[in-house]
């Protein structure tokens, strides 16, 4: 078998290193975490200058025709260097789903623009009654109009104040689904929620907003394909982003470790540091491997349901333990705001609930394994 990456898929990932070396340093950091929003500009449009936004999506939207594998490797390095970009919600999900089920029109008019950085997208899927089977978003259209009627309201939306399109799911009376919506649509209210790791997501509210039928994404009534893509592609995309930031916050504290001298001696030569760092390196050997074995499936269009569930488990439980271990190994200075460490611990605690944490995971894993015949 051979599990070696395509040369495209390495070139993007080394390009993204690249340029996230020049821009996305503690120093740049802090002064993006100063406005409020975590969303560097300058350095989504040096990503779209280079042709990495656009390199994972479909030619029909000035894309490369790369596909997931791809993604996860721009994300991966992007969890390294816990880079201020919406590349997740705006491509990975949003984009790439315009581009597989919207009109040509829609392609044109959102997926385009944001291969090319002109504008952020995201996808609404959290609602204050939690993550259930269908959203409790509501959609009616009176039958002698064909002007849709939206009412409800999503919660910690992804680059929510800074987002240009909305991928909204709603259940209707012929079944879920998918409307584009605007920040300036009437009866649309954005409030910023500052989450853990000092983002700023969205509070979207939808108050009797009414869209016509082009704002529909693929077929009324026929969304649960879309809102299938939009959540698997984001649970990935999270275990990717968690790969990269626990194998930095690994290698980071094995520095400080070999660095820090007490009693004589290096502190990674004592038993109980080198134990706890080892135990640090299986966990994200897990997070990697179970990352790679759900995304080559969901690119290849194979079953993953509990190959993405054990992906984020991983993704959620040894990501804990390691930032964690990591700031325990540092001391005092792993808690220190000036430090690089705390961005990597706080992206990690964010990562870990988003889209179900460990519990949920297992629970979905064994409910799967349940229904399977005997």
């Amino acid at each position: 078998m051979d599990f070696s990456f395509d040369d495209q898929d390495t070139d993007l990932a080394e390009l993204t290193r690249t340029i996230l070396a020049d821009h996305a340093t503690p120093a740049r950091l802090a002064e993006v975490e100063a406005t409020g929003d975590r969303f560097d500009r300058s350095l989504w449009t040096e990503l779209a200058k280079a042709g990495v936004l656009a390199a994972a999506l479909p030619e029909s939207v000035g894309g490369s025709g790369l596909d997931l594998l791809a993604q996860c490797a721009v994300l991966v390095e992007l969890g390294r260097r816990v880079a201020p970009v919406p590349y997740l919600p705006s491509i990975v999900q949003a984009a790439s789903a315009i581009a597989e089920f919207g009109s040509d029109a829609q392609r044109a008019a959102w997926a385009a623009p944001a291969a090319a950085g002109r504008l952020v997208l995201s996808a609404a899927l959290s609602e204050e009654a939690g993550d259930g089977p269908a959203p409790t978003t509501s959609a009616t259209r009176a039958s002698a109009s064909a002007t849709w009627r939206l009412h409800g309201t999503k919660v910690a939306v992804p680059a929510g104040p800074v987002a240009d399109l909305f991928l909204v799911p709603a259940e209707t009376s012929g079944g879920p689904t998918v409307f584009l919506v605007t920040p300036q649509d009437a009866g649309v209210t954005v409030r910023r929620q500052q989450i853990v790791d000092g983002d700023a997501e969205g509070l979207l509210e939808l108050d009797d907003v009414a869209l016509a039928e082009d704002r529909v994404l693929g077929s009324a009534g026929e969304g649960a394909p879309v809102i299938d893509w939009l959540t698997t592609r984001g649970t990935v995309g999270l275990c990717a982003l968690q790969a990269g930031i626990s194998a930095e916050s690994l290698q980071m504290t094995a520095r400080y470790a070999t660095g820090r001298v007490q009693f004589g001696r290096p502190i990674a030569t004592f038993q109980a540091v080198g134990q706890r760092l080892a135990d640090c390196y299986i966990d994200a050997e897990a997070i990697r491997l179970t990352l790679w074995q759900a995304a080559w499936r969901v690119s290849k269009n194979l079953h993953a349901h509990n190959e993405i569930a054990t992906a984020k488990f991983w993704a959620a439980d040894g990501g804990h333990r390691i930032a964690h271990a990591a700031v325990h190994i540092h001391g005092g200075v792993g808690i220190d705001v000036d430090y690089p460490l705390h961005r990597y611990f706080v992206a990690t605690k964010r990562i870990e609930f988003s889209l179900g944490g460990a519990t949920t995971q297992l629970r979905r894993i064994g409910a799967a394994l349940a229904a399977e015949p005997a």
